[in-house]
């Protein structure tokens, strides 16, 4: 009765630290990644002589997903709350058979996965002798041939390819800058390749920044802090992923900053990536500040409707022979521009959702299957915004909008700023009229017809409307 009691009192506290835990998660991961990924986990045991915690998901293919991408986060954060918890072992929910897990590679082992997890671990036994291979800590489909190359992030596409190359870069390290899913991640996988096809028998680790932190506090733990840092500086090029999570921990950042210094004395190459510039880390000291901005930072900014549209088409041969208009494309690349990670994500999802229906790629099969997407990045333009911006495009006054003149040099700006209007805001026609001094809604039902088809006749046209799409959005 009393072992009864203990473990229900366990299992409760365990419940709270999860809560806790969960709405951590939440808050950086965003609500929709945590409601379809972090939300459906459910608690299992604990094993206090193992020090392992079970964390079961409903399917083979969600809990491969979380083992794959959060596996670290989750270890880390359950490590911080419980000191106890050695181990997160991330399973399908009893009851449920698993699928046998997908092996890749000559050596059967998994690659990692877009930053999240999946390094190598560096403890006792686990760095064989002939080194690192594209199938450990890389992703192999992430090359600088899959890279899409535009304005916005060419400077750090060219820097990485530098690193990479067989002559020793005029910079070390090199420290890429950008918001989630714009590419720096992928950048720092097309690295490690391209090294590795230059020079067979390097060793190379790529890791997260939490990762790191975990592999650190496990060497102190296990008293194996000597073999710990003799293996991170016996690499050629290090690669760590996320650097903003290195906080706290003095020890850790001590110890990366004596890596750095060490592996740079002996001319090997370094990369580190996070969502902010070196000066904005917060909790990290300022020698270790100082080596992660002493080579070359490159910023990635958010890709333009150019690079967006280049990456949807480069996409697309993938999916042959299934045919997606243009029409969508330019709809996906105009509406979902919060990153790069997220614009081939509606894609994939509207051509899987498409194929496994049998029905065909469409504009409105778009706006029906990707809401919760297209409501996320879509920023809350107002019709007063749009009056003013045409206003000062076209060297007009604001009142025009609502007066009553008929000259063209008024009325044509006033029908592309209805149709502006109607193409950025869920206004209604009725909505839409009463903003320009009270018109009919025929009236502005006739401006955006008038302006779709002057649009595809007349090249000045068009080319206004875009200018002003660019600025709108931007």
């Amino acid at each position: 009765m009393k072992s009864e009691k203990h473990e229900d009192t366990e299992a409760v506290t365990l419940a709270a630290d999860w809560g806790d835990i969960s709405q951590g998660l939440r808050k950086d991961l965003g609500h929709q990644l945590h409601s379809q990924w972090i939300k459906p986990i459910q608690m299992g045991g604990f094993c206090k002589e193992s020090g392992t915690l079970d964390l079961f998901l409903p399917t083979d293919f969600s809990a491969n997903w979380v083992r794959d991408r959060f596996a670290d986060r989750l270890s880390l954060a359950w490590k911080i709350a419980r000191s106890e918890v050695k181990n997160v072992r991330i399973q399908v929910h009893p009851g449920r058979r698993q699928m046998p897990e997908l092996r890749l590679g000559s050596d059967g082992r998994r690659p990692a996965n877009d930053g999240m997890g999946g390094a190598m671990s560096l403890s006792a036994g686990t760095i064989g002798e002939r080194g690192f291979t594209s199938s450990v800590g890389l992703d192999p489909s992430l090359t600088f041939a899959a890279f899409v190359t535009g304005t916005t992030n060419i400077l750090a596409c060219n820097a990485a390819q530098r690193m990479a190359a067989t002559d020793t870069p005029q910079f070390s390290p090199l420290y890429l800058k950008a918001a989630t899913g714009q590419g720096k991640t992928h950048l720092m996988h097309a690295i490690g390749h391209a090294y590795l096809t230059a020079h067979p028998r390097a060793r190379i680790f790529y890791c997260s920044a939490e990762r790191f932190m975990v592999e650190f506090v496990q060497a102190l733990k296990q008293n194996q802090m000597m073999e710990f840092k003799a293996r991170l500086r016996s690499f050629d090029l290090l690669l760590v992923d996320d650097i903003q999570f290195i906080i706290g921990k003095a020890s850790a950042q001590e110890e990366l900053l004596y890596t750095i210094d060490a592996l740079l004395a002996e001319g090997k190459r370094l990369v580190f990536a996070a969502d902010r510039a070196p000066q904005a880390l917060d909790g990290v000291e300022p020698r270790l500040l100082s080596r992660l901005s002493m080579g070359l930072v490159a910023d990635i900014q958010p890709a333009d409707i150019d690079l967006r549209r280049q990456v949807l088409e480069s996409k697309l041969t993938r999916f042959a022979p299934l045919e997606v208009p243009a029409d969508v494309i330019e709809f996906l690349a105009r509406t979902i521009t919060r990153n790069v990670r997220e614009l081939v994500g509606g894609l994939n999802k509207l051509i899987a959702y498409a194929q496994l229906t049998g029905q065909e790629v469409s504009l409105q099969l778009a706006e029906e299957q990707l809401t919760d997407i297209l409501s996320a990045n879509r920023r809350r333009i107002t019709i007063d915004e749009i009056q003013r911006t045409v206003c000062q495009f076209y060297r007009i006054d604001r009142s025009e909008m609502s007066s009553k003149r008929r000259a063209r040099a008024v009325v044509r700006p006033r029908q592309v700023a209805m149709y502006l209007a109607k193409v950025l805001t869920p206004r209604s026609y009725p909505e839409i009229g009463r903003k320009f001094g009270g018109r009919d809604h025929s009236t502005v039902i006739h401006a955006v017809r008038l302006i779709e088809d002057l649009r595809k006749r007349d090249a000045d046209m068009d080319g206004d409307v875009r200018s002003l799409l660019r600025q709108l959005e931007s």
